[in-house]
């Protein structure tokens, strides 16, 4: 496969990481590096009614497809459209996609084989000729490494993508651009000065914790062990995981214990989302967060987990001044923890500007919007309409 694809960009073989992406010319803060239709698209369940099937585009107007009677477009024009094949393998073919299928435990083979069973059980009646057994092992499992999550301003899942070309791109904890889209289009900007021959690096987990989480997480889902100069020098890792003043303070295990059981209760929360009642989640999240506090400051990154885990319970019900409570505990060591022009700090920066006004607190709200606004205007872009939107809420209040 050739080299050259996408303008300003190569293909080329990153030393120990395999394939790999490098600038051949300059990008600045802010600049489109590359955009990617997506090879394959799929809207969650929950958005369904909110966002066109096909193009994802947000309105109030969308009409039901009276065949199915489950899926909503924009017009007929979005219903009928017939896939070809798009220009998102310009650099990457999906056939090229790694699968790691001989480093799978059985926990994930067996989350294969449901998917596939589920597929069988869904679809055979519709298509005659799926492929075998075999195949979709190896494409669900090529999916599950290189797929991405399409999130809106707030970082709300919208649903699931393939996006080849950008998948080329090596992880790093101090990622150089970032990815972010346009109805089903990923953008990939520039977060620093990129010069010609330097790799392009993207994050491709949540970048808030200290580094042994980072690697834990990217080895058990990514089946690579990060050597990237963040989990190297490990800088953050003091601020991030700050101890209480304490006129004495804790012994190392007490600290050591304190983090295992911040790891379990961040584990069980996840679980207890699919069955506890908003109000037991939250008396979970207030519960852990006096105990951590013992010892954790409220800057360590497993109090402000929980801290965010407990302003999305306030959110949904409706608990706009406990959110507001959370939302102002957390805005300032995410700004320190977080790379800069990060979307979690922009998304959290919108959620409280929109909870100041919606609490009449129109200074505070502004402020805060302008503040998202800085980041989303170099890491959307400034031309997106999440943009538009939110410099309209600003007009708005003038």
């Amino acid at each position: 496969m050739k080299n050259e694809g996408i303008e300003g960009t190569e293909r080329f073989l990153s030393p120990d990481k395999g394939n790999g992406l490098r600038a051949v010319r300059h990008f600045a803060v802010g600049e489109l590096v590359f955009a990617c239709p997506a090879y394959s698209h799929v809207l969650t369940v929950n958005e369904r009614g909110a966002h066109c099937e096909h193009c994802f585009t947000r309105r109030d107007d969308l009409f039901k497809c009276g065949k199915c009677k489950q899926a909503y477009y924009c017009n007929i024009g979005c219903q009928r459209v017939t896939t070809e094949r798009t220009p998102s393998e310009r650099l990457l073919l999906l056939q090229e996609f790694e699968s790691h299928l001989n480093r799978m435990d059985s926990e994930k083979e067996e989350m294969n084989q449901a998917d596939i069973a589920a597929l069988h059980h869904f679809y055979s009646r519709h298509i005659s000729d799926l492929p075998d057994d075999q195949a979709l092992t190896e494409l669900f499992a090529q999916v599950n490494c290189n797929g991405f999550t399409i999130e809106d301003e707030e970082l709300s899942h919208l649903g699931s993508a393939v996006f080849p070309d950008v998948a080329l791109m090596n992880h790093s904890c101090s990622p150089n651009v970032i990815v972010t889209y346009k109805g089903t289009v990923a953008e990939v900007r520039a977060v620093k000065e990129i010069n010609p021959g330097e790799e392009i690096f993207n994050s491709y987990i949540d970048l808030l914790y200290p580094t042994e989480d980072r690697k834990e997480r990217l080895l058990d889902s990514y089946f690579f062990t990060c050597q990237c100069t963040e989990c190297t020098t490990k800088s953050k890792d003091k601020a991030k995981m700050e101890i209480r003043k304490l006129s004495s303070p804790p012994e190392p295990e007490e600290i050591r214990s304190m983090v295992r059981y911040a790891r379990n209760v961040i584990e069980e929360f996840r679980r207890a989302k699919h069955y506890k009642t908003p109000s037991e989640l939250l008396e979970m999240c207030e519960l852990s967060l006096e105990k951590m506090g013992a010892i954790f400051a409220e800057t360590n990154v497993y109090m402000l987990h929980m801290m965010y885990q407990a302003m999305g319970v306030c959110l949904y019900m409706q608990d706009w001044d406990g959110a507001m409570s959370y939302g102002e505990k957390i805005i300032q060591p995410y700004s320190v923890h977080y790379p800069a022009y990060s979307l979690n700090v922009a998304s959290m920066y919108l959620k409280l500007g929109r909870l100041y006004l919606g609490l009449e607190k129109k200074t505070q709200g502004v402020k805060a919007l302008n503040k998202a606004l800085t980041i989303m205007e170099v890491a959307h872009g400034k031309d997106h309409h999440y943009v538009a939107e939110v410099k309209r809420e600003i007009e708005e209040q003038k």
